[in-house]
């Protein structure tokens, strides 16, 4: 990956996770709770998102490794203010992963039906801009914590496996850490599903 390709992973992949926190607090506004909206957080502007290290090291680090991967500062909610009762949470973390499968959607789809072309320079963006968001789709959707799979997990299993809730919530760090390093094939895998469905033969 050359550096002009570096830079533009980064920033497609900036925009991207802005975006799916933006989902959260506007899921989280529809349920009820104010809080991302009275925090500033519900704005395009990136500097209101960026993470030092998961907006701009870690995407520098791993695209050394031929690969773009990050995240944004989480945006605030308090689950005692949504409704929907233990759904609430779950569907709030949801719509990050959502927000990205539609931008998914939108750019590959118009890959595959010929709108935009793979020979432009655009092309090349709009194939990086699917790829991004359906990493970050397939990545989030892991049913560990802190990932937005998690909250849905924990949303559907009896109030008796709470321990696991806890255990798996105390060691966060270290579940992200190996699903990074070590879990690349498993994304891969439905990374390649999913942009086959929506591009087609095209990847």
């Amino acid at each position: 990956m050359n550096s002009i390709d570096t830079i533009f992973s980064i920033l497609i992949l900036v925009f991207s996770v802005v975006i799916h926190e933006i989902s959260h607090g506007y899921a989280a506004l529809a349920l009820g709770d104010p809080t991302a909206k009275l925090s500033g957080r519900l704005t395009l502007n990136p500097l209101k998102h960026i993470d030092p290290v998961g907006s701009i090291l870690v995407p520098l680090i791993t695209s050394l490794f031929g690969f773009t991967f990050g995240w944004a500062k989480p945006v605030p909610y308090n689950p005692y203010n949504l409704r929907k009762g233990k759904w609430g949470p779950a569907l709030v973390a949801i719509a990050g992963p959502a927000s990205n499968l539609v931008i998914a959607l939108v750019f590959g789809l118009s890959i595959r039906f010929g709108y935009i072309s793979l020979a432009t320079p655009f092309g090349e963006i709009a194939l990086l801009i699917t790829l991004v968001n359906i990493v970050l789709a397939v990545f989030n959707m892991f049913p560990l914590p802190p990932l937005d799979g998690s909250k849905v997990l924990f949303a559907i299993i009896p109030y008796s496996w709470r321990k696991l809730e806890e255990f798996l919530t105390r060691s966060q760090f270290l579940i992200i850490a190996l699903i990074i390093f070590f879990g690349g094939s498993f994304v891969t895998f439905f990374v390649n599903i999913l942009a086959k469905a929506i591009i087609g033969p095209l990847v």
